[in-house]
């Protein structure tokens, strides 16, 4: 009896050295090798300091910037929370927060009418933390950022078009761009 509780207890050990400490080592540093910058995070950089990441969302609220999807996310883009509302298709609750942020599109962005309101402006990812929007609505957007910025709509959306990023493998999901580097270009111009 005693030689196999020594024995499991020995394979208990190595089976945490192995998989506890060993592998994740190896598999951390094979990713900083292959992938530097994913696996710091995909931190962008304006100025000679980190603003963000390329990879989470991030709450602008000026009408001077583009703004991302509504987050399910705790108080907005909070990483720590990350998710979905998890509110249904037959959902009155989503009805109504999707009337609700529609409304205050219309009301901020000139021009945009109930027909003409892209999805992903008033609903959440599943994550709650999506940086990107769909060139759709980065281009519903740019009446009210040209205003404010005191642009051309023009100007804006060849913004746009600079930083539109194509369906991935050519034929999945939308175009789309990053709301980040999109709003960082706006500052540097």
């Amino acid at each position: 009896m005693r030689r196999y509780v020594f024995a499991s207890v020995r394979m208990a050990i190595v089976t945490m050295v192995l998989l506890g400490v060993i592998y994740p080592l190896t598999v951390t540093g094979l990713a900083q090798a292959a992938f530097p910058r994913q696996a710091g995070g995909s931190l962008v950089t304006a100025g000679g300091r980190v603003v963000g990441s390329a990879l989470i969302g991030q709450t602008f609220t000026s009408p001077r910037y583009f703004h991302g999807r509504p987050s399910a996310a705790g108080t907005g883009y909070d990483p720590a929370t990350s998710g979905a509302s998890n509110l249904g298709p037959t959902s009155s609750a989503l009805a109504a927060s999707v009337k609700e942020r529609a409304a205050a599109a219309i009301d901020e962005n000139p021009g945009l009418t109930i027909g003409a309101v892209p999805v992903d402006m008033v609903t959440a990812s599943g994550s709650g933390l999506d940086p990107d929007i769909t060139v759709a609505n980065a281009r519903a957007q740019a009446a009210r950022v040209a205003q404010a910025r005191r642009m051309t709509e023009n100007e804006v959306d060849s913004i746009i078009d600079l930083h539109a990023i194509g369906r991935q493998f050519g034929w999945l999901g939308e175009p789309r761009v990053n709301v980040l580097t999109l709003n960082l270009e706006l500052d540097a111009r």
